[in-house]
């Protein structure tokens, strides 16, 4: 039973495609329990975001089970949400595939965001565990997902533990939160005043609300200062008092359509006049800008325009790329010793197979030919047993040790499945418990977490 990954994201395809597959999360556990009636499909998840939609699912035979899937995204996943699927006959070039190992690596690379539009957002984990809790809910999640999720999901967090990944901003709007938190040690208490209504003053102003400080609006336009407003839940100040809301503000977030500088030397000379010269941060995000780069000269201004933080997005992406290489490392690290732990939890259990079946099979021919011999008494009897487990014992030893000595090594995974085909064995799965997941959302014992 193999783990397999069937799907399409940011990266393979554009967002008219990946709308058409889209799945919103009430319909998601109607179309598990369609994908496990699927022929070869024993278990699913079905992962649906802005940025990819993805099918991981287990199956006996991958290559068939990927094309059932295959066909079954052509026939249309969205459930009437956009045009037929069918429509596109190119679907299947923006579509990737991934089976056992490369699976494997696929879901601890997603969930550890190294996959994603932004590299290090938080959003993606708590996405792939709501989509591993709607398999649960589903009962479509059994031995493969439910090994397979929880790894994950410690590996990603170990990538957010061990590396600066997630560390800094990479948003114009978040980073100048953060530039304005290096001037105070916290926002409780201090007031924003946002002047104009532009999204990006919006997410900021959001932020700093969130972290504790009062936010006020102002615009020309009285309506759209209203409506910002409303949805910031804060104050609203008039235009005609701009210099006085300025004199009351700690922080002023600027982003109007103007042609030339509304914040200029005379006006925030004064204001910093009536402030006693405190200190007083600008963030002008508007193109053309708001403040007039002057002003750096009076005592007590901290500004900032759209270049310097688009400096600081561009130095945070830099160092999220260099952390993102580290996480690859330990992506891989980990993935191995998953692995490896898989291959060693399967040894024992078909060392004992291997031993039970071989003895099993030479007590039944000893019997057989004890039975045939007349006049026997009872210590021949047992040396005949004694000699019958003693060939199998010596017979054994040579593929046992080989056995033991592949639970580390790459090759060990074909040398089990050899073994298991040779002597005609239990499946691997049948015979080899999970390593511990160390992660929460694992199937609890004895809960049903098979497909229904």
């Amino acid at each position: 039973m193999e783990l397999i990954v069937i799907g399409l994201s940011h990266q393979t395809a554009p967002v008219e495609v990946r709308e058409r597959l889209a799945v919103i999360p009430g319909e998601i556990e109607n179309h598990l329990q369609q994908l496990v009636k699927l022929p070869g499909i024993t278990e699913a998840a079905l992962v649906s975001t802005c940025n990819r939609v993805e099918i991981y699912a287990a199956a006996a035979d991958a290559r068939a089970a990927l094309g059932t899937l295959r066909e079954h995204l052509h026939g249309g996943l969205a459930g009437g949400r956009g045009s037929p699927i069918e429509a596109d006959p190119e679907l299947d070039r923006h579509l990737y595939e991934r089976v056992g190992r490369e699976a494997v690596h696929h879901l601890f690379r997603v969930a550890a965001s190294l996959d994603s539009l932004v590299v290090g957002e938080p959003q993606i984990l708590g996405q792939i565990k709501d989509a591993y809790d709607l398999a649960m809910q589903a009962r479509t999640c059994g031995r493969v997902l439910g090994s397979a999720f929880p790894l994950a999901f410690r590996v990603a967090r170990k990538v957010r533990r061990d590396t600066a990944i997630a560390r800094q901003p990479v948003s114009v709007s978040s980073v100048a939160v953060e530039l304005a938190r290096q001037v105070w040690s916290g926002f409780e208490g201090r007031r924003v005043l946002v002047v104009g209504a532009g999204k990006m003053s919006d997410l900021a102003a959001r932020a700093l609300r969130a972290s504790g400080a009062t936010v006020a609006v102002t615009n020309r336009t009285a309506a759209r200062a209203e409506e910002l407003a409303q949805r910031l839940g804060c104050a609203v100040e008039p235009w005609a008092e701009l210099e006085a809301a300025l004199a009351r503000a700690d922080i002023v977030i600027t982003s109007t359509g103007a042609r030339e500088p509304i914040l200029g030397m005379a006006l925030l000379g004064r204001v910093q006049k009536a402030r006693r010269r405190r200190e007083l941060v600008l963030i002008d995000i508007a193109v053309p800008r708001d403040v007039d780069p002057a002003v750096d000269a009076l005592d007590g201004v901290i500004r900032w325009d759209i270049d310097n933080l688009q400096k600081v997005v561009s130095q945070n992406l830099e160092d999220r790329r260099q952390e993102a290489d580290r996480a690859e490392a330990l992506v891989d690290e980990e993935l191995a010793r998953c692995l490896a732990a898989l291959r060693g939890n399967a040894v024992g259990p078909t060392i004992t197979a291997l031993r039970s079946r071989s003895l099993n099979i030479a007590r039944a021919e000893a019997e057989k030919t004890l039975a045939s011999l007349q006049g026997l008494d009872d210590r021949a009897k047992r040396a005949v047993a004694m000699m019958a487990e003693a060939i199998v014992n010596k017979m054994l030893h040579a593929p046992q040790v080989a056995l033991k000595k592949s639970g580390a090594s790459e090759d060990g995974e074909s040398l089990l499945a050899a073994a298991h085909a040779l002597f005609d064995l239990p499946p691997i799965e049948a015979v080899a418990e999970p390593p511990d997941s160390e992660a929460e959302g694992a199937p609890e014992p004895g809960r049903k977490t098979g497909p229904t």
